[in-house]
This record gives structure tokens, C-alpha cells and sequence, in this order.
């Protein structure tokens, strides 16, 4: 162990950065390092992806918080909250913030996270930010140079969600550009809240990065039936507005490239997100959709500074004679991904600064289960879920393949809401589409991360949400079966904690973190405490 404590500073702390404190808490305890957190925003960190939940009224503003800052003080940890960091000195090794003072570092994390992305529409400015120096005023980070015009919004941090609810609470109409995963949750959620909701998107189907046209045109049929307005095959292109007394412009409408104009309280920009990267670039460091880091989250170029979250881009560094063409993939933009980098970097510090044995490799991110969170919708998709039975008159042998082909299995019910793709190869699973089969989904998760075989007949699966179901006849229960995919928590590890007293799915999350994460999956943490609830009453019998 080194007799100097080892300078670490962590830039950003949101939850990706809250969960890297908690892991190196130990380390700092013993006096072993020292933790220095940078953070642009003035509150504690808070769970973002349940920030649609609390823009709707769904959930207070002490149920987002996923980290004790106390604890974290008291254990020594600096925090500078409401201040940015303006640059990376690499030669000196020292960032500068924004109230002027400079920060010395050994290792340098950078758990940046990533901003919304702002469409090109007439009436809004865009900023180019890959070359932006970052602003002397923490408070403006994403907004400095274009702040988006009255009425018009995205939905990424506290500010934008207080606006949101707002909106909801008077009844406005909600006018949602964009038809992505945070787009529908919201324009449900503002429907079920009894606000008015219209969601705008280019494509045919909602939710197209994940959805086949099955899955999608059943999700938006749901989605009429819940109250909101569904609006496909509209390129925004520009936005209408009115004064308000004082003089300013305030958003009144969107224009789409046909002429139609969807009018509306408030826009709420939805079209995905980048990542902050312009602090990396502007010392040097390579960036591609994040970050570059290697298999140890290291930057290419610089191995004293690392990426964690949704600013790092994980791909291998290019050796001599490499392809010089940006690397494929990109930041997940999933919590549960980013959780993992944070738990296993902060295990390789502690390792690293004791002297300890390595810690093991990092473990390659499995395909992401994508929920959608909508009150009486499920939607569940994971892996391929691209191909069609239409698209399989080319055998792929024929094709050149030495893989086998790929069979589809579909079924749908659009009347009720319900659709179940499942696409296999050699009897295994390579992704599903299930919407409004919560029982299926979960069996389906299980098959997929198990890599097991699927029954000759599909058809079986679908009993699972049917009248005459018995939890006994599947494997969603069994103990090795993951129910929380954010934080990797199996019906074993919440019986265990149940048996413990924990018998809430509250007290669960506080005890293994089961459920703190995109909070999709609490419906199944209340079945699996309902089933051992029954269990031990059957036992006590």
C-alpha cells in the first residue's frame, strides 16, 4: 500500500458516480485514498431514470434519492456539489472548476453522463458541442449559448421534471416529440395522471429501436385506448408561437412537414441522448459516441483517467495497422450497465491501492432487457428482435452463414393488447418482443439469460397469462431467476432477504437494491414476497 493516499476525483454524481462513492468508501475510511466528487448539479444525487414517475406526480422527491451523502461525508469523502469542471489539465494532472480553483488527481473518473438531444427544428437553437468550453456557471451546463424557448422542455433533471408536473397538474395539453421508451412512459403517465397527451414520431411504430412492427403497432393501439394520441409518419420541422404578456415568445405549436400543426401547452423534446463529452475532447482524450475506454474503463490514450456510465464508449484500443474507423457500439444508456462499471472499477481501485490480488476481468454487458413502464401496459423486449418470417426465404447456410437459421414464432391479440414474438436459433432464444404478457415476458427473461432451449411447441409459453395458470408450471421462480436486471438480484437473493424480515418491496430495495433502479421490475418482487408469504404460511400449517 502506498504511504501517500492516492488522489482520486470523480467528475459528476449522479447515480452511475453515487454508486462509485458508496463501493470506495472503504477505501477512503482506512485512509488509503482520498475521494474528491465534482458535481455540476446542487442536489444529492437521484435516480433519473424514475424521473418521469416524479414529473407526473407518480412519486415524491425523496423516493428518487439512491445514495446516503452523509454517510459518504462522514467517511471523508469531499463533495463539491454546484460546480463544474472547465478543463482537464492532463500535464499537470489537475482539473479546473468553475469557481476558479484547481484540483489535483492521481486518477481521474469521469462519470459526466449524458444530455438530451436537441432536434434541428426551426425556433430552437442548437449548439455544436464536441468543441464547447464548458461554462464558468455550473447551472447551465447543457443550456449555456441555447436555452430552449418558453414552453418547450426535455426531461433529464429536477428542473425539467418540476416543469412538467406543472403542466400536468393544470391539465395542459403535453405535446411529446419522440416516441422512445421515456417518451411513451411520460405521455402514459401524464394519460393516467388525467392530463392531456399527444406523442409525435417520424416512423410507424413507437418504441422502433425496440419493437418490431408487430410489437409497436399493438403498444400503439394500447396507448390510444389509454387516452393518448398517437401521431406517426410526422417529421417536426419547425414550431409555432405566441407572445405571453410580458412579451415573450411561448411555444404554441408544432409544424410537421405535411403542413399539420399539433398545438399544444407544452413540447417536450424526447429524441434520445448524448453523451458529455466535450470536457474528454477538449483535453485530447479520444471520444467516439462516449468516452473511449478500454476492457479496464480507461481512456485510450491516458491511463490515469477512466469512464464510467453513460458517458463511456467500451471498445477495445486499436493496436498498430487497426482500422482507423470509429469503433461500433456506444454507451448502453442504461443504469444497470453503468452500475456494474461503477462496482467493478471501485473494486479495482481498492485492490490496486492495497496491494491485493486483481480484481476479475469486467464482465461483457449481456443484451439489455428494455421495460417499458406504463400503469396496465407491459412492454418487454431484449436482444434480435428485427426478423420476420417474411425474412426467411434465404436460408442463412445458403447465405454464406455457417450459424444456424433463425425461426420466428409470432402471436397476436390486438384487440386486448396482447403480442409475443420469439425469435430462436437452434431451439434458443436470440431476443422476444412480448407486450401485455407480463407472466410470458418473465418466463421468456428467464429462457433468454439462461440460454436454455424453448419447448418444440411455443404455443406452451402462452398459458403463462393465461386463466388456468400455476406458478409451479414455470421457471419465473426459480431461485437462480433474475428479477431486478439493474442491479443483478435473483428470486434466491429477495426469498433470503424475506426470510430475514425484509417482507416490503421497500425493505427489499433497501436490503439488496432489488427494484432501485428503472423500478420495472417491482410488479415481479411483489410476486415472488407474495409466493413466499404463502410458502411460509403453507410451512407454519
Amino acid at each position: 500500500m502506498s504511504e501517500k493516499p492516492e488522489r482520486i476525483v470523480l467528475v459528476g454524481y449522479g447515480p452511475v458516480g453515487a454508486r462509485f462513492v458508496e463501493e470506495l468508501l472503504p477505501l477512503v475510511r482506512q485512509g488509503a485514498a482520498t475521494l474528491t466528487v465534482v458535481g455540476a448539479e446542487s442536489a444529492d444525487a437521484y435516480n433519473r431514470v424514475l424521473i418521469a414517475e416524479y414529473a407526473v406526480g407518480n412519486a415524491d422527491r425523496e423516493s428518487l434519492d439512491i445514495t446516503d451523502t452523509l454517510a459518504a461525508r462522514e467517511a471523508g469523502v469531499h463533495l463539491r456539489r454546484g460546480v463544474g469542471v472547465t478543463a482537464i489539465l492532463r500535464s499537470r494532472r489537475v482539473v479546473s472548476l468553475s469557481d476558479g480553483t484547481l484540483l489535483p488527481y492521481d486518477r481521474l473518473v469521469l462519470a459526466t453522463g449524458a444530455r438530451a438531444n436537441i432536434p434541428t427544428l426551426d425556433g430552437v437553437t442548437r449548439v455544436r458541442r464536441d468543441r464547447q468550453i464548458p461554462p464558468t456557471d455550473a447551472a447551465t451546463l447543457d443550456t449555456s449559448g441555447a436555452p430552449l424557448p418558453r414552453g418547450v422542455t426535455v426531461l433529464r433533471d429536477l428542473d425539467d421534471a418540476e416543469r412538467v408536473l406543472a403542466a400536468v397538474t393544470a391539465g395542459k395539453r403535453i405535446v411529446v416529440l419522440g416516441a422512445g421508451v421515456l417518451g411513451m412512459e411520460i405521455a402514459l403517465a401524464a394519460a393516467a395522471a388525467g392530463g392531456e397527451a399527444c406523442v409525435v414520431y417520424h416512423g410507424e411504430i413507437p418504441m422502433a429501436r425496440n419493437l418490431d412492427r408487430g410489437g409497436g403497432s399493438v403498444l400503439a393501439r394500447s396507448a390510444r385506448r389509454a387516452g393518448v394520441t398517437m401521431v406517426n409518419h410526422s417529421r417536426a420541422e419547425s414550431l409555432l408561437f405566441h407572445q405571453d404578456d410580458d412579451g415573450v415568445d411561448r411555444f404554441d405549436a408544432l409544424i410537421c412537414a405535411d403542413g399539420k400543426q399539433i398545438h399544444g401547452d407544452l413540447l417536450l423534446l424526447s429524441c434520445g441522448v448524448g453523451a458529455r463529452t466535450e470536457l474528454a475532447q477538449l483535453a485530447g482524450l479520444p471520444v467516439s459516441t462516449g468516452v473511449l475506454v478500454d476492457e479496464n474503463l480507461q481512456s485510450w490514450t491516458d491511463a490515469r483517467i477512466y469512464a464510467i456510465g453513460d458517458c463511456a464508449h467500451v471498445a477495445a484500443a486499436p493496436r498498430a495497422g487497426d482500422s482507423t474507423a470509429p469503433p461500433a457500439g456506444g454507451p448502453s444508456g442504461l443504469i444497470g450497465p453503468g452500475w456494474r462499471q461503477a462496482d467493478w472499477l471501485a473494486a479495482r481501485f481498492i485492490a490496486s491501492v492495497l496491494g491485493r490480488p486483481d480484481t476479475a476481468a469486467l464482465a461483457a454487458s449481456a443484451s439489455a432487457v428494455v421495460m417499458l413502464k406504463a400503469e396496465g401496459i407491459d412492454v418487454v423486449s431484449v436482444g434480435n428482435t428485427s426478423a420476420d418470417p417474411g425474412d426467411l426465404s434465404v436460408d442463412d447456410h445458403a447465405a454464406g452463414c455457417a450459424s444456424a437459421p433463425l425461426h420466428v414464432s409470432q402471436w397476436a391479440d390486438p384487440e386486448h393488447g396482447r403480442y409475443v414474438k420469439m425469435v430462436t436459433r437452434d431451439g434458443i432464444l436470440d431476443g422476444f418482443v412480448c407486450v401485455g404478457m407480463p407472466r410470458t415476458a418473465a418466463e421468456l427473461t428467464l429462457l433468454f439469460e439462461r440460454g436454455s432451449e424453448l419447448p418444440a411447441d411455443r404455443s406452451v409459453l402462452l398459458r403463462y397469462d393465461g386463466p388456468d395458470y400455476e406458478p409451479e408450471a414455470g421457471s419465473a421462480f426459480a431461485r437462480d431467476a433474475t428479477v431486478c436486471w439493474c442491479n443483478g438480484v435473483t428470486v434466491g437473493a429477495i426469498a433470503d432477504s424475506a426470510e430475514a424480515g425484509n417482507t416490503t418491496i421497500a425493505c427489499i430495495g433497501a436490503a439488496t437494491r432489488a427494484g432501485t433502479g428503472c423500478g420495472g421490475c417491482k410488479a415481479r418482487i411483489g410476486d415472488v414476497l407474495e409466493r413466499f408469504a404463502a410458502a411460509t404460511a403453507e410451512s407454519a400449517s
